[in-house]
C-alpha cells in the first residue's frame, strides 16, 4: 500500500514557502536523524537550487538514531554542495541550538549586524521537532509542539538575540512520495497523519527493516528466541509475548501494532536507523527506472517546472 499524505493547508504552505525563500539568505532544515534522506523534502531541495540558497542541515533526534550512523550521515550531507550540517538530541540541544545563528551566517557572511540582518528559513517535515527547535531558539515557546503531525499551519516571522530574522514554516511534505519504502518509513516515525496508513502494515514493514538491521535489540527487547517466520507471525508472537491477548486467546495486533510503533518513537527498543546512504542511492535508481517505465512526470518534476517559470 502507498503512503501518501498531502493536506490542504500544505498547499498553501508550499505556495508561501516559494515566495519566502526569494527573500531569504540561508534554508535550515531539520530532517530525521534516523531517515535523514527519506525525511528531507525533495521541493526544498528545488527551490533551494532555483534560488541559490545554501543551507544548514540539521540531523534532529540524533539522540533516538544509532550513533554510528549519525557520523556517516554528517559526513554525506557535508559533502554536498551549499551545505553545512549538524547533529541536534536531547543530549545537545540546548548548547548546538545556540551556535545554529554562527552556523548559518557562515554560510551567507555577506549579512552581518543589525544593518543587514541575516534572514533564514526554517523548513521540515512535519512532526520532525521543528516547532521544539524554534522555541529554544528564541527561549520561550511561541510556536505549539505536539506528538501529532500536522500542528503548525502557518508562516511566522521572529526576530533572534542578535538580530537574526527567521521565518517559521508548517511542516511539509510533497504531493507524490516517489517510493513506498520512504513512505513507510515516514510513517514509522510518525510524519504522516494517522489516516494516511494502517498501523499493522507499518509494523509489519518495521518488524522486516528492524529484523535485518538490529536484530538482537528486536530480540532482547521482546524476549524472542528467535526471529524466524513471517513478519505477521513475528508480530502475533510478540503480542503474546506483551500480554496483548483477546477474549478467544486471539492476539490484539492492532494493539501490538500500536506498541511497536511507539517503543520505536521513542527508542525504548534501541537506537536506530533506518536507512543508509547507499540504500537511498538504489532507492533514487528504482524511482528512475519507474518513471522511465512510466514516463508521465510526477508530481515533484511539476512543481520544479513550475518554480522555473
Amino acid at each position: 500500500m502507498a503512503i501518501q499524505w498531502f493536506p490542504g493547508h500544505m498547499n498553501a504552505a508550499r505556495k508561501q514557502v516559494a515566495e519566502t525563500m526569494a527573500k531569504v539568505d540561508v534554508v535550515i532544515e531539520v530532517v530525521d536523524a534516523r531517515l535523514p534522506f527519506s525525511s528531507s523534502n525533495p521541493m526544498i531541495e528545488q527551490l533551494r537550487r532555483h534560488r541559490n540558497r545554501p543551507a544548514l542541515t540539521i540531523l534532529n533526534k540524533a539522540d533516538l538514531a544509532d550513533p554510528k550512523q549519525n557520523r556517516i550521515w554528517l559526513d554525506w550531507f557535508n559533502a554536498q554542495p551549499n551545505r553545512a550540517a549538524m547533529l541536534l538530541g536531547l543530549d545537545n540541544k540546548a548548547s548546538e541550538a545556540k551556535q545554529i545563528p554562527q552556523r548559518c551566517l557562515k554560510l551567507a557572511p555577506h549579512r552581518t549586524g543589525e544593518t543587514k540582518p541575516l534572514r533564514a528559513m526554517i523548513l521540515g517535515i512535519p512532526n520532525v521537532g521543528k516547532s521544539t527547535l524554534v522555541n529554544l531558539l528564541m527561549s520561550r515557546k511561541i510556536a505549539n509542539v505536539a506528538d501529532t503531525p500536522g500542528v503548525t499551519k502557518s508562516q511566522q516571522r521572529v526576530e533572534l538575540s542578535g538580530g537574526m530574522i527567521l521565518y517559521d514554516t508548517p511542516g511539509l511534505l510533497w504531493p507524490k512520495i516517489e517510493n513506498d519504502v520512504w513512505g513507510y518509513r515516514l510513517a514509522m516515525a510518525g510524519s504522516v497523519g494517522r489516516n494516511a496508513y494502517n498501523d499493522e502494515d507499518v509494523a509489519w514493514f518495521a518488524l522486516d527493516v528492524l529484523r535485518q538491521r538490529y536484530p538482537n535489540f528486536l530480540q532482547t527487547r521482546y524476549k524472542l528466541k528467535s526471529l524466524e517466520g513471517g513478519v505477521e507471525e513475528l508480530l502475533e508472537r510478540i503480542g503474546r509475548q506483551r500480554g496483548a491477548v483477546l477474549p478467544g486467546n486471539r492476539v490484539d495486533t492492532q494493539k501490538t501494532a500500536e506498541l511497536l510503533l511507539t517503543e520505536f518513537r521513542s527508542a525504548t527498543i534501541g537506537r536506530m536507523t533506518l536507512e543508509m546512504p547507499d540504500d537511498v542511492a538504489r532507492e533514487q535508481a528504482e524511482v528512475v527506472e519507474q518513471q522511465r517505465l512510466e514516463p508521465e512526470a510526477s508530481l515533484t518534476d511539476s512543481f520544479d517546472k513550475r518554480i522555473q517559470e
